[in-house]
């Protein structure tokens, strides 16, 4: 049995749905992970994500690690019951109004107590040595930044082969990618970074998206940035992003002819980046 599969018994349901004794359980595993000086900080962002992120919390109750943490949430300006969710699983967490993945990360980075800092989505669900994975790289000399794989779990919609084609494609395309621009193959999902080079980079709040980017290539002025490839590091998602191109085929489609343009980007390096007026926030 996938070892995420136990989780998926409350993905995309109604917080009033779930049962109690589910809350009971994850709320006492969280206290458990809590540590009043931890190394490392796991920061979970959050808007509207009611019917994901129990599963997510769970996922992150259960990890085995051997550096003391802390996890902390940010509730970034939601109108369903996310913030009910920190609250009844008594999560310490912290309301951003400025809606916005920037905003939200900022918010994380400013309250993180921990050396390092681990970026969680709350659509995600993370195996048990996934922190401590992470952190073993950022306790190497001269290491500023990590970053991990991540899958995604089969449903009606997708099936177990094309996934894993899917995902196979894309992993080459990531580790090739991270030989000479590691910036360009990070995912804010599976992130994690020194927390004291990060503040003196700040996360971008006047983009839509490429916050984790912009953040990586700004860290590489502190330090190396190391592309993780060990699947017991390998978190599973939904298809959030997949989905937003139609089907799976033309998902699949649109991102491969992007690479292609990009390939010859491969074999040098890149120390800025101009932004898309399309990716600004107005």
């Amino acid at each position: 049995m996938s070892w995420y599969r136990k989780y998926l018994s409350v993905y995309q349901k109604p917080f009033a749905e779930v049962p109690v004794e589910a809350i009971a359980e994850v709320r006492e595993k969280l206290k458990k992970q809590q540590s009043e000086a931890p190394l490392v900080s796991v920061v979970l962002i959050a808007h509207n994500e009611e019917k994901r992120l129990l599963s997510c919390l769970w996922s992150l109750s259960e990890n085995q690690c051997k550096y003391p943490m802390e996890i902390i949430g940010v509730d970034n300006d939601s109108t369903d019951r996310t913030s009910d969710v920190y609250t009844a699983l008594e999560l310490p967490h912290y309301s951003e109004p400025n809606r916005g993945l920037g905003y939200a990360r900022r918010c994380g980075l400013q309250h993180a107590k921990g050396k390092y800092l681990v970026c969680i989505d709350s659509d995600t669900m993370y195996p048990a040595k996934y922190v401590e994975i992470m952190v073993d790289e950022l306790e190497k000399p001269g290491v500023v930044g990590v970053s991990s794989l991540h899958g995604y779990f089969p449903d009606a919609e997708h099936s177990w082969l094309g996934l894993k084609i899917y995902e196979f494609i894309r992993d080459i395309h990531l580790l090739i990618q991270s030989i000479n621009r590691p910036e360009m193959s990070v995912r804010s999902m599976v992130f994690a970074h020194n927390t004291e080079y990060a503040r003196k980079v700040g996360y971008r709040v006047d983009i839509i998206r490429g916050e984790d980017g912009t953040m990586a290539l700004g860290l590489k002025n502190y330090g190396k940035l190391v592309f993780i490839r060990n699947r017991r590091a390998r978190a599973v998602t939904g298809y959030g992003t997949l989905n937003a191109d139609g089907s799976f085929f033309n998902a699949f489609k649109a991102r491969a002819v992007k690479y292609l343009k990009r390939a010859r980007n491969y074999f040098s390096e890149k120390k800025e980046y101009k932004d898309e007026k399309s990716n600004l926030i107005k």
